[in-house]
């Protein structure tokens, strides 16, 4: 579970279709890397995600390694509500460290010369959350940047 700006959130993970990106997700939890994270991006048009995991909020912070490859990204780049997958860099698929997203409205999120985006679990409990902070928007009024309502991921366990 975990509470992004004060609303907790359940999720399952996928330990079946994405051993890495769950076993490296479950590891940084442990470690309590994502406490007090902010999630530093929101996009309200096009594609319907909140991006979390960068301890520097910037977009350009990680755990100090990357991996790959991608696992179990959707072949048709269609990804629900409530999809949890791995933020990289484009074109980059062994570039997946400790930043993800959560899709909080369907979206199409066009695959790269790398592929599509690890899924490593999913919501299960929580979504209305996430859906508060996307309603505030974004920073400055544009469709892709900070949450226009801080959102910090104040604590995160794994069973």
């Amino acid at each position: 579970s975990m509470s992004v700006a004060g609303n907790p959130v359940n999720f399952e993970l996928y330990g079946d279709k994405a051993p890495k990106a769950v076993a490296n997700f479950v590891t940084l939890a442990k470690k309590g890397f994502f406490d007090t994270t902010g999630c530093h991006r929101v996009t309200t048009a096009g594609i319907y995600v909140l991006q979390c995991g960068d301890p520097e909020a910037t977009g350009a912070g990680g755990p100090g390694y990357e991996f790959g490859p991608i696992e179990n990204a959707p072949k048709d780049n269609n990804y629900g509500a409530g999809v949890l997958a791995m933020a990289r860099r484009g074109g980059d698929g062994n570039s997946q460290g400790s930043q993800f997203f959560i899709v909080y409205s369907n979206s199409n999120i066009p695959s790269d010369s790398a592929g599509g985006y690890t899924v490593f679990g999913r919501l299960t409990d929580g979504l209305q959350g996430v859906l508060s902070i996307a309603a505030k928007g974004v920073e400055g009024g544009t469709s892709d940047g900070k949450p226009a309502s801080p959102a910090v991921l104040t604590s995160l366990t794994v069973k």
